[in-house]
């Protein structure tokens, strides 16, 4: 399916985390073909260079870096060096996220702190250095990443859906804050959205056909179908839109 062209997303510096694969893949590549100027991270060093290759021949070569959203003093080292290379970021992607499923009684304190890590904290990081450079620029465009599991109490993976619910919070309060700077913060809750790594630990062909079947529409939830709601978030056309969640799921709820 074509998807729209904006126009003001043309050599915008867009800055995506967990670009590498899956969701964070498509979105990567769904701004390049828009002309943005793109960098990534992600620990994923093989399939984000081999990404970064492959994008080279449709537009300009996304920047990849290499690096632990846990560890938040190479997250901001990362923000700086995309300012330094390709200019001030105005679009932050915070889409990286790990959804591990575990049993309640299962959980330690060093999971629920890894879960909070990797699904809340580093968002939180990322727009506060993100959003030092938007200021100066006068505008910009924050896209958190929630989930639909939080809204149905999905599990077994209740550290997951708090720290995406979180998401939420966080995405509130950021928008009143940042507002008064002419920048947007929104967030994209994305249903069945099926990645390899979920295909391989967890999610059966009965499970996506089952997916499939509570959806109004009638097939899968592909990456590129939450590529271009970003986009449209990222893009001047959403200027008055902020402070909101935006679900992406077929009418699975």
């Amino acid at each position: 399916m074509p998807s729209a062209r904006f126009p003001s997303l043309r050599n915008r510096v867009t800055f995506i985390t967990g670009g590498g694969s899956g969701i964070g893949a498509g979105m990567v590549e769904a701004f390049v073909d828009q002309g943005a100027k793109v960098a990534f991270v992600d620990i994923l060093e093989d399939e984000s260079r081999n990404l970064a290759e492959r994008l080279a021949v449709k537009g300009e070569k996304p920047l990849f870096i290499s690096c632990d959203l846990l560890d938040v003093h190479a997250l901001d080292a990362a923000i700086l060096e995309v300012r330094n290379r390709l200019g001030p970021i105005q679009v932050l992607v915070n889409n990286a996220a790990n959804d591990m499923r575990q049993p309640v009684d299962e959980v330690t304190e060093a999971d629920w702190e890894r879960t909070m890590g990797l699904n809340v904290k580093h968002q939180f990081f990322a727009a506060q250095a993100a959003g030092r450079q938007m200021r100066e620029l006068g505008a910009g465009s924050i896209i958190n990443f929630s989930s639909v599991a939080w809204m149905d109490g999905s599990g077994p993976m209740t550290t997951y859906t708090t720290a995406k619910a979180a998401v939420i919070g966080l995405t509130n309060s950021l928008a009143r804050e940042l507002g008064p700077s002419n920048i947007r913060v929104n967030a994209i809750a994305p249903g069945a959205v099926i990645t390899e790594r979920q295909r391989r630990l967890w999610v059966s062909e009965e499970d996506m056909k089952n997916f499939i079947d509570r959806q109004c529409m009638k097939r899968s939830l592909l990456p590129e179908d939450i590529a271009r709601a970003v986009l449209f978030l990222a893009a001047d056309d959403s200027f008055m839109i902020t402070k909101q969640c935006l679900t992406v799921d077929g009418g699975l709820r």
